[in-house]
């Protein structure tokens, strides 16, 4: 009798197996590993475990680019421009437009890390965690099966050991009985009964005895019949069914190594794209354009300072017979000149300073020197102090200075506060003036465009209604098309008044470049001859008390857009001229006018925007050049 699986015993023989089915079955562990259950049980649950493994891997990937691709966008959106592209002056350069370009592929590229993160949780981690709970029962159950199907294989076997016992117990208990009976029939002192009882107790054993071969027998047939079964039959299938199992398993598994890389490879070529984008960002930057993207932004049109007059202030101020007790020797007045004036003189000749910007055209115009008088260090070093003064000579002539010094329109840097915009930005300087023009120009005729096609779509709408009564009221669009109408005349008007002041802003412009060229180059050559009189001067006047920063200083060019004074007396008009349009002077140095007055021309513009004139009523200031219309003497 063959010992239980898994006591050491080889295969049993099959019993007229052909050969072809276990060719067949070579693959099979069923037919392999019919003694192998428990290394198959191991072997299952390992492959659930790595399966298990495998989500876990795939799921740390995914918060991983989740985590990138929401650092990417945090980054975007810290980089990207909260204003819009009109406000913004920067986005019409081309090297910030195309660092926008980039940080907008970097977006997509962010985008498609979140399309990856959730096509591994989608396809992957819930497809295989669900697959592993199902995969999991399944075992379960196939392992309960061969559990129960070898349990009745073992209760199978135990009747088969206890018959075999019984029957050996039974057959050593008959021989005995037997040789029993055989010593008594041949003892001549035992009874006839006593013989006769020993051999039916014989016989009797010996009936037990057969009827304990045959139980025996029949166990152990009942149990071959079970071994054969459980070995060729019931364990092959469960261990098929595994088979099946597993293989399904590893199936799903290489399905998910697949996807793993797909995933990634379907946002190749997007990805690619931004790559691409980002490329092509780079090749449009032109250094070229960006310069003169600068200068259509920010060139003013503004004429360059011309040449200043030689102011000689090598003739002695007159004196009265007090100055030789009161006044001050030349050394010791320049001694007491505070050096932060003189610094503060050189520093406005400048033009290219840190804060000194382009301003808007003077409004008002302030009480201080202008760099055509003379200034008040000037003025002591100069000459001697009026007879006039009944304290320190030195202030004394500033404050003469101040008495008689002409009124001069303010200075750029001082006007930037408090910048009286007007309809024609005839507050910016000419050359953005003109942009600015041109740019309402074209915002008019997209809104009049617009028009006009609303137009023709309720007229068309009209004729509509017109023809087909049942699908409107052609009188209900009456109040629209009037509405369209006025919108058109009034866009008209709009387009006709940027138009004029556009003509006017380009015909200043031409006016004034020829005059600018030619005193651009005059002045070089003017400044270049002044320097070589101030150097030989220098060597030739021992005594000068004018120091050499100084000197330095006045050698420069004054950028000054506004150094012409009011004079105090009363001066001829230049010409005559009739406001166009209604003005109210509110600022200093400005003056009011109605729309038809006439008024007298005092003084042309400069380039600035502004025209000085004198009302008949009494009053001189300044108004917008655009505003009137002028007639010269």
């Amino acid at each position: 009798v063959p010992r239980r699986r898994g006591a050491g015993l080889g295969r049993p023989s099959s019993p007229g197996a052909p050969a072809e089915e276990e060719e067949a079955a070579s693959m099979d562990w069923g037919a392999e590993l019919w003694d192998q259950f428990d290394t198959i049980e191991r072997h299952t649950q390992w492959g659930l475990d790595l399966m298990d493994k495998y989500v876990k891997f795939v799921k740390e990937r995914t918060e991983i680019e989740q985590a990138y691709a929401k650092q990417l966008r945090n980054l975007v959106k810290k980089h990207l421009p909260k204003r819009t592209a009109r406000e913004d002056p920067e986005s019409k350069f081309c090297q910030y437009q195309a660092f926008l370009q980039v940080v907008r592929e970097l977006n997509d590229f962010a985008g498609q890390r979140e399309v990856v993160a959730e096509n591994l949780l989608t396809r992957i981690c819930v497809e295989l965690a669900k697959y592993s709970q199902e995969f999991k029962q399944e075992r379960k159950s196939h392992l309960q099966e061969g559990r129960r199907a070898q349990q009745q294989l073992e209760n199978c076997f135990k009747q088969l050991e206890n018959s075999k016992r019984k029957f050996e117990r039974d057959c050593r208990e008959a021989e005995k009985a037997m040789l029993t009976a055989e010593k008594l029939d041949q003892d001549i002192n035992a009874t006839k009964a006593d013989v006769e009882k020993a051999k039916q107790q014989a016989n009797l054993r010996s009936h037990m005895a057969e009827e304990s071969k045959n139980e025996y027998a029949s166990c152990l047939q009942k149990f071959n019949r079970s071994q054969s079964q459980f070995y060729f039959l019931e364990m092959p299938q469960i261990f098929s069914k595994l088979q099946e199992m597993d293989e399904c398993r590893v199936r799903r598994l290489k399905e998910g190594y697949s996807i793993f890389s797909e995933t990634e490879q379907q946002v190749v070529p997007i990805i690619g794209k931004c790559l691409e984008g980002m490329k092509a960002a780079a090749d449009l930057v032109d250094e070229k354009n960006d310069s003169q993207m600068l200068i259509e932004l920010h060139k003013s049109g503004f004429e360059r300072p011309g040449d200043l007059e030689f102011e000689d202030f090598s003739q002695p101020m007159n004196r009265t017979s007090s100055d030789s007790s009161l006044g001050t020797p030349r050394g010791t007045l320049d001694s007491r000149l505070d050096p932060r004036l003189l610094g503060r003189n050189k520093a406005k000749r400048w033009p290219f300073s840190r804060k000194n910007k382009l301003p808007p055209p003077p409004l008002s115009p302030l009480n201080c020197p202008s760099s055509s008088s003379p200034s008040p260090s000037s003025s002591a070093i100069n000459g001697p102090p009026s007879p006039k003064f009944t304290r320190d000579p030195l202030s004394y002539c500033l404050n003469e200075i101040n008495k008689t010094v002409k009124p001069r329109i303010t200075s750029f840097r001082s006007l930037r506060r408090g910048t009286v915009i007007t309809e024609d930005f005839s507050h910016l300087p000419p050359e953005q003036r003109r942009k600015k023009l041109q740019q309402k120009i074209e915002e008019r005729n997209r809104e009049l465009q617009k028009e006009l096609d609303q137009r023709d779509a309720l007229n068309k709408m009209k004729d509509v209604y017109q023809k087909t009564p049942q699908m409107g009221d052609p009188t209900s669009l009456e109040p629209k098309i009037s509405e369209t109408l006025g919108n058109i005349e009034r866009l008209h008007l709009e387009i006709q008044k940027y138009e004029a002041w556009l003509a006017d802003a380009e015909g200043r412009m031409l006016n004034n470049r020829p005059d600018t060229v030619t005193r651009y180059n005059r002045h070089l050559d003017h400044a270049s001859a002044l320097n070589n009189n101030n150097c030989s001067h220098e060597k030739d006047s021992p005594d000068t008390t004018v120091s050499d920063e100084n000197q330095d200083a006045l050698n420069q060019p004054i950028y000054t857009e506004f150094d012409e004074d009011f004079e105090e007396d009363v001066a001829s008009p230049v010409g005559t001229c009739v406001a166009l349009y209604q003005f109210e002077g509110s600022s200093e140095g400005t003056i009011s006018m109605q729309e038809g007055e006439e008024l007298s021309l005092m003084e042309e513009d400069k380039g600035d925007g502004w025209t000085r004139v004198r009302r008949s009523k009494g009053g001189e200031g300044y108004v917008p050049t655009s505003y009137l219309r002028i007639s010269l003497n």
